[in-house]
């Protein structure tokens, strides 16, 4: 077991805007205090550009690895931003339709078999309203410890929602509800969309990503595995064990698309800062700003939770400070993260932990939030 200990700095890049953080430190080792998180990244955005980023406490405490700018944390289901804009840079191509059927992009049959006439379409995928339940997903387990999984996705996928496959239940695997009628947050879903990213572009979608997101960036440190992330620059994850920190192996799991990506603040902050800016990051665009507006356009589906007020194509809105936010969690065995924007006002930040996510740690991560946006007085 380790003990926390006090949050240390560590390295900044800033690009110019001293003075609005000058009492930031102190405020973000209190909350890291308050909510035990032993290392944090936040990332500052605005008018497209980073303005702010800095690491707090440590990426691993035993080494006495502090948190940097180029530390590379997973973002667990933040990713599923990055997989919406994969598939709308597909659409920016014209090479699919968000209302059409995605079971002709497939090499298996994909019907909700309490509807079998109502077809899957791509803005169900995104919208969480694909009916596809993860139900059997959590059952099952198919999480691998201290690697990346050695399960295809395309195995996964067939084994999961194809009549026959060895993961197939009709009841556990869909829900009740028509494709299109209800919301119901789907790891598989999304899934599901980076396979057909794949198969539609002809190119897996992590190398698309790499091309025509990562690079066009600037986002060296941003990896799809955890293979791919250098020891020397990966955050160790914590979990609560008996009221101590203590280290866990990072998981790896087949549905790569949902939330496998590893990603330095310095690194993602540029992609939240495009996303707050209708798309662009200094000269580089990575979707249309129509396609961006379709993105953060909200909708209120039916049996969508109470904590949320929205959910658009990826994000979704809710409360902080009262104010609608465009946001996206992510959480796994010791990763918690969040990404908010204020479209508006062409501004985002993204927050990286490494610890599990605690009622503690979410009021933290508010709270830096709210500080960083102006929402809450400083």
């Amino acid at each position: 077991m380790i003990a926390l200990m006090a949050p240390t700095l560590g390295s900044a890049r800033d690009d110019g805007a001293h003075a609005p953080f000058e009492a930031l430190d102190a405020f973000v080792a209190e909350q890291m205090r308050q909510a035990s998180i032993p290392g944090l990244a936040l990332g500052v955005a605005s008018n497209g550009a980073v303005r702010f980023v800095q690491g707090y406490g440590h990426a691993d405490i035993e080494q006495r690895r502090p948190v940097t700018a180029e530390t590379m944390f997973h973002i667990a289901s933040v990713t599923k931003t990055v997989t919406t804009a994969a598939i709308m840079q597909l659409v920016d191509a014209g090479r699919l339709s968000l209302d059409e059927a995605v079971g002709g992009y497939l090499d298996f049959p994909l019907r909700n078999p309490h509807h079998p006439d109502v077809s899957i379409t791509f803005r169900h995928l995104l919208m969480h309203t694909s009916s596809i339940s993860d139900a059997n997903y959590y059952a099952i387990d198919f999480r691998q410890r201290g690697r990346d999984s050695t399960i295809p996705l395309a195995e996964f996928l067939k084994d999961y929602l194809a009549p026959g496959g060895r993961a197939y239940s009709r009841d556990t695997c869909f829900s009740q509800d028509m494709p299109g009628a209800a919301w119901d947050y789907s790891n598989v879903g999304y899934g599901l969309l980076g396979y057909l990213a794949s198969r539609i572009a002809g190119q897996d979608m992590r190398e698309q990503t790499r091309e025509k997101i990562f690079r066009p960036l600037g986002m060296g440190h941003t990896s799809w595995t955890i293979s791919g992330t250098p020891a020397t620059l990966g955050a160790t994850p914590y979990d609560d064990v008996d009221g101590v920190l203590a280290a866990v192996e990072p998981v790896g799991f087949p549905d790569w698309a949902t939330g496998m990506l590893r990603s330095s603040i310095g690194d993602f902050t540029r992609f939240v800062a495009a996303s707050a800016n209708g798309g662009v990051f200094g000269n580089a665009r990575i979707v249309s700003g129509a396609a961006m507006a379709q993105m953060l356009t909200m909708h209120t589906p039916p049996k969508l939770p109470d904590w949320l007020s929205g959910q658009g194509l990826g994000w979704v809105t809710s409360k902080l400070d009262g104010r609608d936010m465009p946001n996206h969690w992510g959480g796994d065995p010791g990763v918690f993260t969040a990404v908010y924007m204020d479209p508006p006002n062409r501004t985002g930040v993204a927050i990286f932990t490494n610890a599990t996510v605690s009622a503690a740690r979410k009021t933290a991560v508010k709270n830096i939030a709210s500080r960083l946006l102006g929402t809450r007085q400083r």
